[in-house]
């Protein structure tokens, strides 16, 4: 079976700034994207494109954009579906962009239930 997967909450004023520092930390666990496993890493964006995106378009980097709205209080339902997908597919790494982080400590307390808390482990949250 494989361990939990490394999981980042991303946080900030706008959505140019959670894809910058994503994509700072992606520069430095992916030192040489080409040779990467396919879907290594998994990011979830709440909100839309501003433009163009710092995150590499890369086979390593599985990119998932969500509506902007309140993922704790839309019930979960969205992320969890998409997160379901996304775990299926084995990412040793997943980053989380929130658009507001109003409710994080209710976000990470969900991240932290069955049964998500026997596949995710959660690390500090990443303010930009």
């Amino acid at each position: 079976m494989r361990g939990r997967v490394a999981t980042t909450l991303v946080t900030g004023a706008s959505a140019a700034a959670r894809e910058a520092a994503i994509a700072a930390r992606l520069a430095a666990l992916l030192p040489d994207p080409a040779t990467a496993p396919e879907g290594r890493i998994a990011v979830i964006l709440e909100g839309l494109a501003s433009g163009s995106s710092p995150i590499p378009a890369l086979p390593p980097v599985r990119l998932v954009r969500l509506a902007p709205g309140c993922m704790c209080c839309a019930g979960n339902l969205v992320l969890r579906v998409t997160l379901n997908r996304l775990l299926r597919q084995g990412p040793e790494r997943l980053f989380i962009g929130v658009a507001n982080s109003e409710h994080l400590d209710q976000l990470r307390s969900w991240l932290q239930q069955a049964p998500y808390d026997q596949l995710l482990a959660l690390e500090p949250v990443l303010h930009t």
